[in-house]
């Protein structure tokens, strides 16, 4: 109870059972590779890229298949040896299909990486960092997707002076953050070296949840004592990771609204990000693959597991095998992930795991919704204090413009702390997303 007291942490907020027992003893192990890869050419914020390759082409592991458009935007790389079948569409977790590079893998391949040019990050330039994180394709791994160079390279007139490093690692059932702290803190450091060169930061804190006490430990026995490097633990609550959580809970201070952390001199990097930047910048290689954490009850071998991007769930799961009856897939934590509509739907550079749901029981599986009751629960829940109950009614009705205008509905970034406790199983997460995007559509529409 003394370090429950003690550890730092946000308001509000939820408590949702972690279920990270499942995987987190469970090493990082390599997924082999499926027969073909799918490579979409969204994976992140900004425009998508350009394919460079023909129908046919024959390619190595590591080299550019396409190259970003604009400056937020990231190039792809080819995870595996293999030759392009196609370029054609590409179901989503959403639904929609959208533009990807189908890539059928070489089964006698060595699989090497066979695509680099080896750098001495000691030598390189801020100007040299930046671009070398753009052509590497990284983009934030927690989830966001946001490319990482352009968090690097912050507009004119904004400083930044802290970095907040994410291993808080908040949904349930993920934990390939914290293995990625055991297993991979060498290269952690490096891209954290390279993230203060880039940015001109004067210093970095490592964020991480206290229930990975044993990361906070790792890491400060392993932090070189001349870098400005320190590792702090904070109260385990969702949404700890949340940017602007995070930077309340280690520095006291809020992104004004409509605001982004470089207002206020932060930039904000997940663990997972900085470690490949410190692996990958070095060799001048491309983003490839990545550490997923697949777990759940429908699940029968979970663990973290480093695999190719672009490899379909339906061979994720059938490598780590089902159980009973599987009733939702998840792309993402249990929290904030997306519902695939297809587990031909591939893993992306932004997928941080997979979770996989048993079927519910028949009487189990529609809980009714009911009228809000007014019991307040979700505005204690919601971490930036917006009124969810409101924000409800008003969506119910169909009136967004006045969600956004009087009641701040753009400043939801759609955690679920709203949903997880509300008594009467009002999805008000889900009409917040509607919401925005009717919104999104009408000014549009406006500006055309």
């Amino acid at each position: 109870m003394s370090l429950f007291r003690r550890t730092k942490t946000f308001p509000h907020g939820v408590y949702p059972i972690e279920h990270k027992e499942l995987t987190a003893d469970k090493p990082i192990r390599r997924l082999p590779f499926a027969p073909e890869l799918v490579i979409p050419l969204a994976q992140h914020k900004g425009q998508p890229a350009i394919p460079l390759v023909k129908v046919g082409q024959e390619v190595v592991r590591g080299e550019p298949i396409a190259q970003a458009d604009g400056f937020v935007s990231v190039p792809m790389h080819a995870p595996a040896t293999g030759i392009i079948r196609a370029i054609g569409l590409a179901p989503t977790p959403e639904g929609p299909k959208i533009p990807a590079i189908f890539l059928k893998v070489y089964p006698a391949a060595c699989q090497r990486v066979l695509y680099d040019l080896e750098r001495d990050p000691d030598a390189m330039t801020r100007e040299e960092i930046i671009a070398a994180v753009q052509e590497s394709g990284l983009v934030g791994l927690g989830g966001a997707a946001f490319p990482s160079h352009v968090k690097m390279n912050p507009p004119a007139g904004k400083a930044i002076e802290t970095i907040l490093v994410n291993g808080c690692e908040c949904e349930p059932y993920l934990t390939c953050d914290h293995r990625i702290m055991l297993e991979q803190t060498e290269a952690l450091v490096l891209g954290i070296r390279l993230a203060l060169k880039a940015t001109g930061a004067k210093r970095a804190i490592i964020g991480v949840e206290d229930n990975k006490l044993n990361a906070v430990a790792h890491l400060r026995a392993r932090l070189p004592r001349h870098l400005p490097i320190t590792a702090e633990a904070l109260r385990s609550k969702y949404p700890q990771g949340a940017e602007k959580m995070l930077i309340k809970s280690l520095l006291g201070r809020e992104v004004p609204v409509g605001g982004l952390p470089a207002d206020i001199g932060v930039a904000v990097f997940n663990v997972g990000t900085l470690a490949q930047i410190g692996d990958l910048v070095p060799k001048g290689r491309g983003l490839i693959e990545r550490v997923v954490t697949v777990s759940g009850p429908a699940i029968a071998h979970p663990g973290n597991f480093l695999v190719p991007i672009g490899t379909p769930l339906r061979f994720l799961l059938e490598q780590v095998g089902v159980q009973g009856m599987v009733g939702q897939v998840i792309l993402g934590g249990a929290m904030m992930g997306m519902s695939v509509a297809s587990v031909d739907v591939p893993v992306t550079k932004g997928a941080s795991g997979v979770v996989a749901l048993e079927r519910e029981d028949p009487d189990r599986a529609h809980r009714p919704v009911y009228p809000c009751i007014k019991c307040g629960e979700c505005l204690n829940a919601c971490p930036i204090s917006l009124n969810p109950s409101v924000l409800g009614e008003l969506a119910q009705t169909r009136e967004y413009g006045i969600m956004a205008e009087q009641f701040h509905l753009d400043q939801c970034f759609e955690c679920g702390c709203c949903a997880y406790v509300c008594p009467s199983n009002i999805p008000l997460t889900q009409y917040f997303r509607i919401a925005k995007a009717i919104n999104r559509d009408a000014r549009l529409d406006r500006q055309d």
